[in-house]
């Protein structure tokens, strides 16, 4: 593979001299093709599911005898109540509405059209009558009864609502939800405890919510915390990033050493509580706090010690990721709109996203007309149209993807820009959009194509994940182990075809080629030297925040009055810093990779004679300078920044 990505490089030198950025053609063109072609499919599915009527069920409401609330309907045949005129009955009124199939997702009870829903409690048949005489149209029992016979039928118990019925509330002012819905929805308390699995003490979660109740004002804090150092460290990185690798090391090492002793010292002060002192309650709450604490302690020590080791191993390796982090932060000064492009990337995730819930929202209503076996109306898709489903399952990956890998091309192309421009002054205006519209007008096929590589190990997982969760107690201890086993082994390969998908859309807004070219020669340009070091002290950011947050979360609970479980409340916490972090800090190290790749294609290509003049910034030269120093001094065997440069420099060599 490497003596064919040198042929193909050499060959591409041997035809014309080597210029970055210049001479650009379209990639991947079948595969822009094929891509246009399924987003068409998905407007294919928007389209059908409003032209059958899923629209005007969704956004009007239906009863369970298939008529649209609001309007007049057609007879569907078979169906009693079926074809009615409810122009003047625009809301549904559901006659059980706790009562939810979970499994089937659905609620289960019999809707009805009605003029208006209860504004007070219902105690009573009597009430309900009154309520329908009130109201004209606002029949709550089902239409084959008469206001009248409410408290002497004998069917009124099954086709009147249960009792008694709840204060209602309607969104008049939003039509998408024309439904009676009620003001308590207590009632809907059982289906959180029911998907909670994992808790079979409902005392246990009593007093996990109970203590991010009582701790939200504190939670609330720590997150503004988190997004303030996140903010912080992202300064630092632009304006003294030559220091900031030595930073993070040592607040790492100390946050780690310190937060490891905190917690060994809480630990120690929490087993000397007065026991005599506190109620039962308060007894149970820090017995678990106590139990909690050991478990951080020790996950605490076993992270400290993993830490110092890797430490040690890379130490060695850290000139270059100073020099590559002191070429970001000018980056970030040359080409400040890269830090908003993952506020636009979210922004475009949250349009596709809501289209593609409401359109899923339609293919639920969607299909013809059949009784079930209550005799309610059941819309169900028949034939090769039922697997709409799956069409728009996998449309919400691979668009998805899509649109990160989008990201990824621009951010590429922006710091392609500027890594392979001699003359910073003579940069684009604004090369951010230099960078989409080369991605637009030449490389959306090459977009299309590596987001439809990961769409592919994607869905296997989420197959995987599914048939697991779905089996779980069923299946033997093997069999679970086998499917865990799949699962890692996918979210592994992923992991691994992202980072070079990255890779190869900067190698394509280099040299302009397509995405399996770009992808083996950066493949093979990188193998030997993979900037582990960058992405982990980026990593030691997130870190960094995480615990800065958590460890003021720790004090703050512990110093607080109230006895409440610290476990969930340092959870949420914990997770919103490192969500926080991470959006803060993938773009710079998004840019990081990008400049290595750029930095190894460089000494790939040029060795600083004339004609053949690096591109890299001064500290890069300097870094190659002592490189070359110390490959001769070690006779071109020892040294770790020899070794760092040596398979990028070799190729310069016989190339």
């Amino acid at each position: 593979v490497g003596l064919e990505s040198s042929a193909t490089w050499g060959a591409k030198s041997s035809r014309r001299e080597w210029k970055p950025l210049e001479d650009r053609s379209c990639t991947d063109i079948p595969w822009l093709l094929l891509f246009v072609l399924f987003c068409v499919g998905m407007g294919f599915i928007c389209g059908f599911s409003i032209a059958t009527g899923a629209a005007a069920r969704l956004v009007s409401g239906y009863d369970s005898y298939g008529n649209i609330c609001g309007q007049k309907n057609v007879k569907v045949d078979g169906i009693v109540n079926s074809g009615l005129d409810l122009t003047e009955k625009k809301y549904v009124f559901f006659l059980d509405p706790c009562n939810v199939d979970l499994v089937n997702r659905k609620i289960k009870s019999i809707a009805l059209c009605v003029a208006a829903c209860p504004r007070k409690e219902l105690k009573t048949l009597v009430d309900v009558q009154k309520f329908a005489e009130t109201n004209a149209g606002s029949n709550l029992c089902s239409y084959e009864i008469q206001p009248s016979e409410y408290t002497r039928d004998s069917q009124a118990s099954t086709l009147c609502p249960k009792l008694p019925v709840p204060e209602s509330v309607t969104s008049a002012p939003i039509p998408f939800f024309h439904r009676c819905a009620p003001v308590n929805i207590s009632c809907y308390a059982k289906f959180a405890e029911a998907l909670i699995t994992f808790v079979s003490d409902s005392s246990v979660l009593h007093r996990l919510i109970s203590g991010v109740m009582t701790s939200k004002e504190i939670i609330m804090g720590l997150c503004l915390l988190s997004l303030v150092l996140s903010m912080i460290l992202m300064v630092i990185i632009r304006y003294i990033s030559r220091v900031l690798v030595w930073i993070l090391t040592i607040l790492v090492v100390l946050g780690s050493l310190g937060g490891t002793g905190v917690l060994w010292w809480l630990y120690a002060k929490q087993r000397k509580l007065d026991d005599e002192t506190l109620s039962a309650d308060q007894l149970q709450v820090a017995k678990d706090n106590h139990q909690a604490l050991l478990v951080y302690a020790i996950s605490a020590t076993v992270f400290t010690v993993i830490l110092f080791l890797i430490m040690l191993i890379m130490r060695k390796r850290v000139a270059l990721t100073i020099a590559l982090f002191h070429v970001a932060g000018k980056v970030f000064i040359h080409l400040p709109l890269l830090v908003f492009q993952p506020f636009w990337t979210f922004f475009a995730l949250i349009l596709f996203w809501s289209y593609w819930i409401m359109v899923l929202l339609f293919l639920g209503t969607t299909g013809s007309p059949v009784s079930n076996e209550q005799g309610f109306v059941e819309f169900r898709v028949l034939g090769p149209l039922k697997y709409m489903w799956w069409y728009h399952v996998v449309g919400l990956i691979w668009i998805s993807e899509f649109i990160l890998a989008c990201q990824q091309m621009t951010v590429a192309g922006a710091v392609v820009t500027y890594y392979f421009t001699r003359e910073k002054r003579n940069l684009p205006f604004t090369p951010i959009l230099a960078s989409v519209n080369r991605l637009i007008c030449y490389h959306l096929g090459t977009v299309a194509k590596g987001s439809f590589i990961i769409t592919l190990v994607k869905i296997p997982r989420m197959i995987l994940m599914y048939i697991h969760s779905q089996l779980k107690g069923k299946e033997n201890a093997c069999a679970r182990c086998m499917l865990k086993a799949c699962i890692c082994c996918l979210w592994c390969l992923e992991k691994c075809l992202t980072y070079l998908n990255q890779n190869a859309y900067t190698a394509t807004a280099i040299n302009s080629t397509n995405f399996c070219t770009s992808a083996k020669d950066a493949f093979v340009i990188l193998a030997p030297a993979i900037n582990t070091v960058g992405d982990f002290m980026l990593f030691l950011g997130k870190v960094l925040i995480v615990c800065s947050t958590g460890l003021a979360g720790v004090m703050l609970l512990n110093y607080q009055r109230d006895y409440t479980v610290w476990v969930l409340p340092l959870i949420i916490v914990c997770l919103f810093a490192f969500l926080v972090a991470h959006c803060f800090l993938s773009i710079y190290e998004m840019v990081v990779d990008v400049l290595f790749l750029c930095f190894a294609i460089d000494t790939k290509y040029n060795d600083g004679s004339p004609g053949r003049e690096f591109y890299m910034d001064k500290i890069l030269m300097e870094f190659v300078e002592n490189s070359r120093k110390s490959m001769k001094e070690a006779g071109k065997g020892g040294g770790a920044e020899g070794r760092e440069l040596k398979p990028m420099a070799s190729g310069a060599s016989s190339s």
